[in-house]
């Protein structure tokens, strides 16, 4: 029998954004949190999560275009960059230019 795969992500204090430090495999939720705190209970982690690698939903940059607007002015229209796998924008179109 497979374990479905945890990712585990901590931080060390409240102002910081949450890290990701590895993946445990459980057969549930509750397994997986107690996995995840006796693997990486080296740090003094103020705050520890686990979350369902199936339920992390991939970005694939060839599939959609990002739009945003630059600047405030109404007549500069919108820039479309199309991205690169890392986060790049590959080309920049501006319409009504």
């Amino acid at each position: 029998m497979i374990e479905p795969v945890y990712e585990v992500f901590a931080r060390k204090g409240r102002g910081e954004p949450l890290r990701h430090i590895g993946f445990v495999n459980a057969m549930t939720g509750d397994l997986a949190r107690v996995y995840a705190w006796k693997t990486y209970d080296e740090q003094n982690w103020d705050e520890m999560c686990v979350v369902p690698r199936s339920a992390i939903l991939p970005v694939d940059p060839d599939e959609s275009q990002f739009v945003t607007r630059m600047g405030g002015h109404t007549d500069q229209g919108l820039v479309h960059t199309k991205a690169t796998a890392s986060y790049g924008g590959a080309e920049v179109v501006r319409e009504n230019a």
